[in-house]
């Protein structure tokens, strides 16, 4: 809308410019109409120009008014320019003063369109390069959260927006979406069905009004182009200044090494388990025999491991635990307890988790 308005304001001005330049006694009937429309004809030729140029987003005040300052400028050096022509062809025209007047008043007017029409639609790419000083670009508000493929096939982040909880837009770049038609085409069965899987929950996202979901045709440097779509989220993360969103381990690492703010779901699955702590009591069904003697497994119904001692004879059978420690790992949360009324069973070694257990 702001940049219509310009446009439409371009038109009027530029019109009206010409309409007041002709003088009442300069035989207004044809000279004024002729100039009107050809000034008229002037603001669409440029105004189609500058539909049919690449268009950008985040158009702001900021760059309106920088872009005003520089056609300003520049409209003043044709000005000057102008001048020149005139009086080295023909001294006589540069006493037209009204005519010579409303020519460098289109060409100003003319000018500061293009310039503020510019920098509006290229605001995420202008830099002013000053030997060794960069202005930074500074986020207001709530900062944006980019999902990766991992994440959007997981589907959780779906549920989570359900709940109202996250206030700020959620960005998914347009190479995401890429990855994600890419794995739906996929010729492995497997493959293929994650994909899709990460379709329908996009749509789920979409469809939800409880977030703003924006696609993101950000442009990175060359070298970022080039790189993985791990690279390119740590990238468009560190340019916007936003929160990359995965369960990715290893781009989780990545993200953290370069400086960009990580969510990881599976962090914050953990984070929301029921705490438990020494002494309390739990009911849980023992499903498999434990790597010590006496042991059995159990897993809680968020697929928390339950380590008992002294309940291999009680597989398949529901005990209730007294909790005797708590051990966070990478893997997950680990809870250790033994039967009411049970002696604590020897340690002959090392507990190891259950990523490190033979199934």
């Amino acid at each position: 809308m702001l940049l219509w308005g310009l446009r439409g304001l371009f038109i009027i001005l530029i019109a009206t410019a010409a309409f007041v330049s002709v003088g009442e006694d300069a035989e207004p009937s044809n000279q004024r109409l002729v100039l009107m429309l050809s000034a008229i004809g002037v603001a669409l030729v440029l105004i189609g120009v500058d539909l049919f140029m690449p268009r950008k987003s985040l158009a702001a005040l900021s760059g309106a008014f920088l872009g005003l300052l520089v056609g300003m400028v520049v409209a003043y050096g044709f000005g000057l320019v102008l001048d020149m022509m005139l009086e080295s062809t023909d001294p006589q025209m540069a006493n037209m003063g009204a005519v010579v007047s409303a020519v460098k008043l289109m060409i100003g007017l003319a000018c500061c369109y293009l310039t503020i029409s510019f920098i509006l639609q290229t605001k995420d790419d202008i830099r002013f390069v000053i030997p060794y000083v960069e202005f930074a670009k500074q986020t207001r508000g709530s900062r944006p959260m980019i999902l990766d493929t991992s994440v959007i096939i997981d589907g959780r982040v779906a549920d989570i927006c359900d709940t109202r909880i996250i206030d700020s837009p959620l960005i998914i770049p347009r190479f995401v979406l890429l990855e994600l038609q890419a794995i739906a085409d996929s010729s492995d069965k497997l493959k293929r069905n994650r994909g899709r899987r990460g379709l329908d929950m996009l749509n789920k996202l979409q469809t939800n009004d409880k977030v703003e979901i924006k696609i993101s045709d950000m442009r990175l440097s060359s070298m970022d182009e080039a790189s993985d779509v791990d690279q390119k989220l740590v990238a468009l993360g560190k340019k916007i200044n936003g929160r990359v969103v995965t369960n990715d381990y290893n781009l989780n690492k990545i993200a953290q090494l370069r400086g960009v703010d990580v969510i990881n779901i599976n962090d914050l699955a953990n984070a929301l388990k029921p705490v438990v702590l020494p002494g309390e009591t739990m009911t849980v069904k023992i499903i498999k025999p434990g790597e010590e003697h006496g042991q059995g497994i159990g897993y809680l119904e968020d697929g928390t491991m339950v380590v008992a001692e002294n309940s291999r004879e009680h597989i398949n059978e529901e005990v209730v635990l007294t909790i005797t420690s708590v051990l966070q790992t990478s893997a997950g949360r680990m809870i250790f307890g033994r039967p009411e009324g049970s002696t604590p069973a020897p340690r002959r070694g090392r507990y190891r988790p259950h990523s490190e257990q033979r199934a």
